[in-house]
């Protein structure tokens, strides 16, 4: 048998692995990259009452870093992402492997089922929120931006998630191609802002020092466990992220995290705390107010085509996690169109397009502000999470 190599020159193994790589970060990564936009300003300005002194805004950044640490990059991507069912992610997949590893033990059988069915209800509530609150929270730059442009916000959200939902049925391969490059811009510019709040303070860096969440902790008794529903916000899209590993595989996506995606989150969150140090009342919207004032116009720009890549994350992750269900009998069958001559995993379901796209357009109109739709969101994930870990506890 010829080895394969021998006809492919390595550049092209290369250029082929490189381009899944730009291409996983566009459709997977979109999620957990726009979460800046929302989470300090959920934090600070919500309704939780953490002052923007140096021991509130170093222990929710230590938080949101070990945070980052733990659960996406030990929990999620070195851990869970080994756990797949023929190449497939989600909680789908992994209700199948609990299933066949609680064969022997029918009762703890079928409450794992319950909970998975569950987890998997949570996934599809998160692919309805992902959408609303990531567009709105982007299109609300305007407001920082411009004055008496309230009004605006809400339909021109809605035309953007329209117009997203319309172009699914062109399949996550050619998306991919045209929105990794975007957010591999997005991320830059994320690091890039990160590292210009820093500069102006640099003593924001001893956040790293995991010391400062257990003192925010001590030091506030009463709203520490409920802080973390705001600072989960800071991981949402970890779950999409392992629902997405049937569209590229495991190693894509890890590389794609360590090499751009973390570092990038970690600078732009310790950015945006800098500037909480320096000015508290930045608290009513650090994103867009760490950015010099000639470069908010393209950021919002920069802002909604990223929040927009991040809504088709979870919507691609509700198709995998679909096709699942039908394959193991849990919902009834529906068509299912595969858009890849390459990659089995990317799938188009037109029956989910359309009721996620009515759900989105109903919780845009019926919230009409993303910190509205924040504490929905933040419950969404960690029972998706929690579920997460109980079903791979099992596996």
């Amino acid at each position: 048998m010829r080895d394969v190599s021998e006809g492919q020159p390595a550049s092209h193994g290369n250029a082929a692995s490189f381009g899944m790589l730009v291409a996983a970060v566009g459709v997977v990564y979109g999620d957990i990259g726009t979460s800046p936009l929302y989470t300090l300003k959920e934090v600070f300005a919500g309704h939780y009452g953490v002052q923007t002194n140096q021991e509130g805004v170093l222990g929710i950044l230590s938080l949101i870093f070990w945070s980052l640490i733990w659960v996406v990059s030990i929990k999620y991507v070195l851990f869970i992402l080994r756990a797949d069912n023929q190449g497939e992610g989600g909680v789908m997949a992994l209700l199948a492997l609990a299933r066949r590893a609680t064969q022997p033990y029918p009762r703890l059988s079928r409450t794992l089922v319950l909970f998975g069915l569950f987890g998997a209800a949570l996934f599809y509530g998160d692919s309805m929120i992902t959408p609303a609150i990531s567009v709105l929270s982007a299109v609300e730059g305007l407001q920082v931006a411009f004055d008496g442009v309230d009004h605006w916000v809400i339909p021109l959200s809605l035309i953007l998630l329209v117009g997203l939902f319309l172009i699914q049925k062109h399949g996550t391969a050619r998306i991919g191609k045209l929105f990794g490059p975007v957010m591999v811009l997005w991320f830059s510019v994320l690091a890039a802002l990160g590292i210009y709040g820093i500069v102006q303070r640099p003593e924001v860096l001893q956040a790293l020092n995991p010391y400062w969440c257990i003192h925010f902790f001590i030091a506030h008794p009463g709203i520490g466990v409920a802080i973390l529903g705001a600072v989960v916000l800071a991981l949402t899209g970890a779950e999409a992220l392992y629902a997405d590993m049937g569209h590229f595989g495991r190693k894509p996506i890890a590389r794609a995290w360590f090499l751009l995606v973390l570092p990038a989150l970690v600078l732009n969150y310790f950015g945006q705390g800098a500037l909480l140090l320096d000015n508290p009342a930045a608290a009513r919207n650090p994103f867009y107010l760490l950015a010099p004032s000639w470069a908010l116009l393209p950021l919002v720009g920069l802002s909604t085509l990223a929040t927009i890549i991040a809504s088709q994350a979870v919507i691609s992750g509700a198709f995998s996690l679909t096709r699942q269900a039908i394959q193991l009998g849990y919902i009834p069958r529906m068509h299912i169109q595969h858009t890849s001559s390459e990659e089995q995993g990317q799938i188009y379901v037109g029956a989910v397009n359309w009721a996620l796209m009515i759900a989105v357009v109903l919780l845009v109109i019926g919230f009409g502000s993303s910190g509205a739709l924040a504490s929905a969101y933040g419950v969404a994930v960690t029972g998706t999470m929690l579920i997460t870990t109980l079903l791979v506890s099992a596996v």
